[in-house]
């Protein structure tokens, strides 16, 4: 069994409270979680109002398999008009 895990460090501008930012991040989480069957958790920076960290985990057999999920993950945030992406770690445990 393989793990592999992504942060990534999310800012939003233009976000003038908490509950703006929470729609936000909660509507990304859930459309990761339905699209790519992935587990997404807001894992940092709760209290900011214009960043948030995600954290994401994808299990398999095959390193490749979760290198694919983890980049289609990363094109899909790329692509939501609503944040910017900033640092982005991965890692794959075996």
């Amino acid at each position: 069994m393989l793990v592999g895990t992504m942060t990534a460090q999310i800012y939003m501008h233009g976000i003038t409270s908490l509950k703006e930012k929470r729609s936000i991040i909660k509507s990304l989480i859930a459309r990761l979680q339905n699209r790519f069957n992935v587990s997404v958790a807001e894992v940092d920076q709760q209290d900011s109002r214009s960043s948030a960290v995600i954290g994401i985990a994808v299990v398999s057999n095959e390193s490749r398999f979760i290198e694919q999920q983890i980049e289609s993950v990363l094109k899909f945030m790329r692509n939501d008009g609503r944040f910017y992406l900033g640092q982005v770690d991965r890692e794959i445990f075996s």
